[in-house]
């Protein structure tokens, strides 16, 4: 009988896939429930120094926004 993935925490989840990592349906509940949350934002290809800049401070601005 498997788990009820849908009521298992993200670590949990995670755990379960490193645990098991043949099965498949556990697989794709653990990408289905970490991607609903990724951001949808798109951004054009930097063709500047200035854009580089400018994504360079996006990036830290964004991993600054995932460690809290």
């Amino acid at each position: 009988m498997k788990p009820d993935f849908s009521s298992m925490t993200k670590p949990e989840l995670r755990a379960y896939v490193i645990a098991h990592p043949k099965d498949q349906e556990a697989f794709y509940a653990f990408v289905d429930r970490f991607t609903a949350n990724a951001s949808s934002e798109l951004y054009s290809i930097p063709e500047t120094e200035n854009d580089l800049e400018e994504l360079d401070k996006l990036i830290q601005q964004k991993a600054e926004e995932t460690k809290s």
